[in-house]
């Protein structure tokens, strides 16, 4: 895999292992952790061996944030065009075509919680703690977090922890809706590859339709989000891997899927 100076891009068994790697200011976002980022996943996008990525952070935390000390002194139009970027690097992450699992191991901060809530499925160690902070810094979240978390937990919900700027830990992120899954810290990413491994088995196209379905699907009112499932369904009908997921299932075999 290519090298880049705050990620670290492995590869075993068509997943992907992205972690970010700057644990000395516990892995805070700023243009050159994003830039890298960015690289990553446009890497990871042209390698059909890559089925599935997990993404994770290196040391105590996840993401504890953006970089205040590179935002400070930024001017308005220097703060706009950073958070742009930022967006747009969440939205990629986001509509990757390939399944992202994030690995919570520890803090994801505001524009850390905004990262891993830009993947498909949050997986979190015990450990970790969430949060949207910014308020208390005299901004509001900027990568997407007052839209996502709404999404995720509800408008009173993320209301309540954006006011706040309230740090909650792994069982409350559960409770709420935040991450999918809490693990014991040492079988996070055995458990991020146990779930990776199951999306793998099925059908790749398959996979992309559903993740389009749901993502742009929350986009439309619900009749339009039907029509559109509709056509995503029958694309699956026009591909090699229905007829052999179907004959395999009347077969009794596992499928052999060759996304095509």
């Amino acid at each position: 895999m290519l090298n880049y100076n705050y990620v670290k891009l492995e590869k075993k068994n068509n997943i992907a292992y992205l972690t970010i790697n700057r644990p000395d200011a516990l892995n805070a976002l700023n243009q050159d952790v994003l830039n890298d980022i960015k690289s990553a996943f446009e890497d990871m996008r042209s390698d059909d061996e890559i089925k599935a990525v997990i993404m994770t952070g290196e040391g105590r935390a996840f993401v504890a944030g953006a970089d205040i000390s590179q935002m400070r002194d930024q001017s308005m139009l220097e703060g706009r065009k950073f958070i742009v970027f930022g967006q747009n690097v969440m939205n990629m992450i986001e509509n990757f075509e390939k399944p992202v699992i994030a690995a919570v191991n520890g803090f994801a901060l505001g524009g850390g919680c905004e990262l891993c809530m830009a993947a498909d499925i949050r997986i979190a160690s015990a450990k970790a703690k969430f949060g949207q902070p910014e308020l208390g810094l005299g901004i509001i979240p900027g990568f997407g977090g007052t839209q996502r978390l709404s999404r995720l937990v509800g408008k009173g919900m993320a209301k309540y922890l954006i006011y706040t700027a309230d740090m909650i830990d792994a069982a409350e992120a559960l409770r709420i809706g935040l991450v999918e899954k809490v693990t014991e810290p040492e079988k996070l990413i055995e458990e991020c590859e146990a779930i990776a491994n199951k999306i793998i088995s099925k059908a790749p196209i398959a996979v992309e339709m559903a993740k389009l379905a749901i993502n742009k699907g929350l986009e439309m009112d619900v009749n339009l989000g039907i029509d559109y499932e509709a056509e995503l369904f029958a694309t699956c009908f026009g591909t090699e891997d229905k007829k052999e997921g179907m004959t395999a299932f009347l077969e009794k075999r596992p499928a052999n899927f060759k996304n095509i």
